[in-house]
């Protein structure tokens, strides 16, 4: 498929069975390499204050950084779905807000969808915003905009009260209008369950092969960080280690004088054109 992803088809991938396949990028060359490798969704993700900026939570990125991000992801996605993420306070403090908010996300930046964490409790905001034509990825489960309400990043849905509440965000958010929700950190069987109630596709991470559609960071399946991995997480390459390797060379061979080479200088000033000597032929004139 090569024709511009929409919410119809995201749909309609649900009802054919076919696996839907979204993916964060924060910048230009990464949302090309998205764009061009047949990824359906780029979430741009407040996951950014984590993973780009160096932030231990989520909770300090801005709307005006969010507008940045996406803005720059729009302009290489072709065929991708762009979802813009909510971040934290830019849609809980009224439904003004998260209109404003929202139609702002879509105005300024070109991304198709706007995604709001939030279950029950979001229902009415994420009614709200789908009413004046804004399309609403909505997100249960482990939601990091309320890590310390959940006392960390921890797998949500093991208790009976935990899986009635997500069973019931899951509900409330599809009737209020969301046409897809991401889940984060659910157990499979629940993540199945709920996939298999809901009418509009789900997308987990985190939440097993039974979703309608998978989602992961793009520095995560790149290997761009050290370190220790979610268990959730498949690495798809190690670029830390081949980005070190490269900067390592250049650092050598600069200290060393190999770099820059010849064929990576200029010469002097061109050479003046020199004046023809050839004689002149012809009749002289009296």
């Amino acid at each position: 498929m090569t024709s511009k992803v929409t919410i119809l088809e995201v749909g309609a991938m649900k009802e054919r069975g076919e696996k839907i396949v979204m993916l964060t990028a924060y910048d230009y060359p990464s949302s090309l390499i998205a764009d061009a490798s047949g990824v359906d969704m780029i979430l741009v993700g407040d996951s950014v204050g984590t993973v780009v900026q160096g932030e231990t939570t989520t909770l300090p990125v801005t709307m005006d950084q969010m507008i940045y991000h996406t803005r720059i992801v729009a302009k290489a996605a072709s065929r991708a779905m762009v979802v813009f993420d909510m971040p934290f306070m830019s849609y809980q403090e009224s439904i003004r807000q998260a209109r404003e908010n929202a139609g702002r996300a879509v105005k300024e930046t070109g991304a198709h969808a706007v995604k709001l964490e939030g279950g029950v409790n979001m229902a009415d905001t994420v009614r709200a915003i789908s009413e004046i034509d804004i399309p609403v990825v909505g997100h249960i489960g482990l939601t990091p905009q309320s890590i310390h309400r959940m006392g960390g990043f921890k797998v949500q849905g093991r208790t009976d009260a935990q899986r009635k509440q997500l069973l019931a965000d899951a509900k409330a958010v599809e009737e209020a209008g969301a046409f897809c929700v991401v889940m984060e950190c659910i157990p499979s069987q629940l993540a199945r369950e709920i996939t298999k109630t809901l009418k509009i596709p789900t997308v987990g991470i985190g939440c097993g092969l039974d979703c309608d559609g998978q989602v992961l960071v793009w520095h995560d399946i790149l290997g761009i960080y050290k370190g220790k991995k979610m268990t959730f997480v498949k690495k798809y390459a190690d670029l830390n280690k081949s980005m070190g390797r490269a900067v390592k060379a250049y650092v050598k061979e600069v200290r060393e004088k190999e770099f820059p080479g010849p064929e990576h200088c200029f010469g002097g000033p061109a050479p003046q054109a020199k004046k023809s000597t050839a004689k002149k032929t012809g009749k002289k004139k009296n």
